[in-house]
């Protein structure tokens, strides 16, 4: 099982700074520029740490805001030291490098950076002299600057924002850099001349860039280790040129077989040159590559018996030449990672669950596109195999959906993942710390990306959680999500039906307070508007009734939430589904159960009090619906109301005499032993009605509605009649004189049921 240990107290302290900047780290000035304080000395282990995460909360956190001067805190090197930054998609612009361009920074990594232009190239030259680690991966337009700033003539016009590519700067005076990734590069960039002073590299990534000579790669051939080409379009002289690096000990050729066409084929003459030329590999990438020959061997010739890593019983056969096994091999959408007997410890294929994970766990950062299918594959094995590394997984998949909060196709398969990857069959290997994290990438997933299948996967991820209690965490933000997408011109019915389905879950267990901020947010008025839509089309469907039942549950004694249904046209739409819809059973229970909510609130009893409400609530007396749930309900909103006294009945028909009989009638047809569709959570409604002599027909309806509970849920009842003072009450009642007998019979009944409760579960222990 995974483990519940608490964040240590750096990572709390640090996420309270970044919430608290102003009040901890630094102070405004002018009421907009951070400042850090003047008697505060940041060591680099800090520093770091506060910038990268910072933009992991401005990147995962909902509820974080980033703010515009954040790396003016960082300004100065004489009271904060930078060396290791990670940066990553539009928070990062030109100013946010300049205000640290002071700093000695030994490794910078710019993901995505889209907003960076080319004054950032000039940023970058301040950290020249202790830059060791570069990434510029996917900072499309930090070799663009702008033209002609007062007007764009026909000749500027290289791109559509009138900015022309800068091919005057190279790496010059960067003495230092060992590890560069230019991947994703724009083309037009001359990857030779600005490269070229560059005298000791150790790693170089240009994925996507197209080059028809390398030649200039050779000049790192003694000390290159690293070399990452993937969709590149290769040649036999690009081959030519990468055996020549012989100090090769990671070597990435691998493309994406969906992008675009390539005319270069591996063969086994190639795969054979690496094993001979490139003595020191250790990890080779040759994943979507189309293998032109035969390179494996024959079923027939393959030993029998346990899967090998050895090389000499490798299924490959240019691999038998291998001196050790590889510690990686990536073969993800070739055939070849489906032969038995691979010679690599670590395989990322689409053979099995383990290679599977393995091309997760290695494309994801820079390759969304293969770690979207690669999920996609997770996803199967998880529907319909069982999934047997499920931390990893979950992990894995948590990562990528955090990566690429705006990518499509990872949103879609990686919540599709969730879903399989957090059901009742894998529960208990998951930690309550970890099943939080999943809640936070399918809300990220919620708000960031408003596409009907991404939605639908996170609203069913979210039904594998217990609600509310796993939810209360994020309570505000997910109710606020459900609304949104509650929106009734939205015309998907599966996700309207799963999130009503999940507000009801929501608004069902939770304090008033709760209740309240949700109905403030617009629940009731949405509830409302969902029914309405639903009257006009003439449909009473599973969204019907669970936007009435969760009305129910909201206006459970939250005054304000009852007002807010009667201004809204409630008590119409009631009578017209009534009218509308005379036979859905589980229907009525649900608006009589809400308008029992509405009746215990004495200030909106006299909006009830007309002739065609009471007429409808007497009628509803004798239905037979659901079992006795519509007529005990009825029967409740009729007791509330005949509380406030003969003065109160403002009406000449019906009379309140009538009713009364009519609910005398209806109480004593009820079997005691009913089973319930119900659940309360406090007894104090019905308890008010019991002493007091003005409606002797609402003392006796309560008084069954306690007799009926305790006698058939008896360890649930019993225990809060107790907790609520119910026994006095009941007591004081048998020895008024206004009470009906049958009333004080049943209430002596009740207070045997407690008291026998009371003994059996006395705890007699010492």
């Amino acid at each position: 099982m995974a483990s519940d240990t608490p964040e240590s107290l750096m990572a709390l302290c640090t996420d309270f700074c970044l919430r608290n900047l102003d009040g901890t780290l630094g102070y405004l000035l002018d009421k907009e520029t951070l400042r850090l304080h003047p008697d505060i000395f940041l060591p680099s282990e800090i520093c770091d740490r506060l910038v990268n995460e910072y933009v992991e909360l401005v990147n995962a956190a909902c509820n974080f805001e980033p703010h515009e001067s954040f790396f003016s805190l960082f300004s100065d090197p004489r009271s904060t030291r930078l060396t290791r930054i990670h940066l990553r998609e539009d928070l990062v612009q030109d100013q946010d490098l300049e205000a640290i361009r002071k700093q000695d920074l030994v490794e910078l990594y710019l993901t995505n950076c889209e907003k960076l232009s080319a004054k950032s190239l000039q940023t970058l030259r301040s950290f020249s002299h202790t830059l060791v680690s570069l990434s510029l991966f996917g900072c499309a337009n930090i070799f663009y600057e702008e033209e002609n700033p007062g007007g764009c003539e026909d000749e500027c016009l290289v791109n559509p924002t009138c900015q022309v590519l800068v091919k005057d700067f190279t790496f010059e005076g960067f003495s230092r850099l060992r590890f560069l990734n230019l991947g994703r590069m724009i083309d037009g960039v001359p990857v030779e001349s600005l490269l070229r002073p560059l005298n000791s590299l150790a790693a170089l990534d240009l994925s996507g860039i197209q080059t028809s000579d390398a030649a200039f790669l050779t000049q790192w051939k003694d000390s290159l280790v690293s070399l990452v080409l993937y969709n590149m379009d290769l040649s036999d002289d690009h081959i030519r040129v990468i055996v020549q690096l012989h100090k090769l000990r990671h070597l990435d050729i691998s493309r994406d077989r969906l992008s675009s066409y390539y005319k270069f084929k591996l063969t086994r003459k190639v795969l054979s040159l690496f094993v001979q030329k490139l003595g020191n590999l250790m990890s080779l990438d040759i994943s979507g590559h189309m293998i032109l020959e035969n390179c494996s061997i024959s079923k027939m010739d393959e030993d029998a018996g346990q899967t090998s890593i050895e090389p000499s019983k490798s299924s490959i056969m240019p691999f038998r030449a291998l001196k050790r096994p590889l510690q990686f091999l990536g073969l993800f959408e070739t055939s070849l990672c489906r032969l038995t007997h691979i010679p690599a410890y670590k395989v990322s294929g689409d053979k099995n669950e383990e290679q599977v994970l393995n091309a997760i766990e290695a494309y994801t950062e820079h390759r969304p596109e293969i770690t979207s299918r690669a999920i996609n594959l997770l996803f199967d094995i998880a529907r319909i195999e069982r999934c047997n590394q499920l931390l990893r997984a979950l992990k894995l998949v948590i990562t990528a959906l955090k990566c690429h909060k705006y990518d499509k196709n990872i949103q879609v398969t990686g919540s599709a993942a969730l879903f399989y990857l957090t059901n009742s069959e894998y529960r208990s290997e998951q930690s309550i710390k970890l099943r939080r994290q999943v809640i936070q990438v399918v809300l990220n997933g919620m708000e960031s990306y408003q596409e009907v299948t991404v939605q639908r996967n996170c609203c069913l991820t979210l039904c594998n959680f217990s609600i509310p209690e796993e939810l209360e965490f994020q309570y505000r933000r997910v109710n606020e999500l459900l609304l949104s997408i509650l929106n009734p011109t939205r015309q998907d019915e599966s996700i309207q039906r799963i999130a009503v389905h999940l507000c009801n879950a929501l608004v069902c267990q939770v304090d008033n307070d709760h209740k309240e901020a949700v109905g403030k947010m617009g629940f009731v008025v949405t509830m409302l508007k969902l029914i309405q839509k639903k009257l006009l089309d003439k449909i009473c469907d599973q969204v019907m009734e669970f936007s009435w039942s969760a009305l129910w549950n909201i206006t459970d004694e939250t005054p304000d939430n009852c007002e807010m249904f009667l201004n809204f046209n409630g008590m119409k739409l009631f009578l017209d589904c009534l009218k509308e819809f005379p036979e859905k059973q589980e229907l009525h229970r649900n608006m009589l159960g809400l308008l029992g909510n509405v009746a215990e609130v004495k200030e909106l009893r006299p909006q009830l009090m007309t002739s065609q409400f009471i007429s409808v609530f007497s009628n509803l007396l004798e239905s037979k619906a659901d079992g006795i749930e519509v007529s005990y309900n009825a029967c409740g909103v009729l007791s509330h109301i005949m509380f406030d006294g003969p003065e109160a009945w403002g009406i000449c028909e019906p009379q309140r005499e009538e009713v009364e009989e009519r609910m005398w009638a209806a109480i004593q047809s009820w079997d005691i032993n009913s089973r319930r569709n119900i659940n309360y959570r406090s007894f104090e409604p019905i308890l008010r009605l019991l002493p007091q002599g003005i409606s002797p027909v609402s003392q006796h309806w309560a008084t069954w509605a306690l007799y009926n509970l305790v006698s058939v849920y008896p360890d649930k009842y019993c225990p809060l009649l107790i907790k609520e003072g119910g026994m006095p009450l009941l007591r004081d009642m048998i020895k008024m004189a206004t009470a009906r007998q049958e009333t004080k019979e049943m209430a002596r009944k009740v207070i045997e049921h407690c008291s026998n409760f009371k003994e059996e579960n006395m705890d007699t222990s010492r």
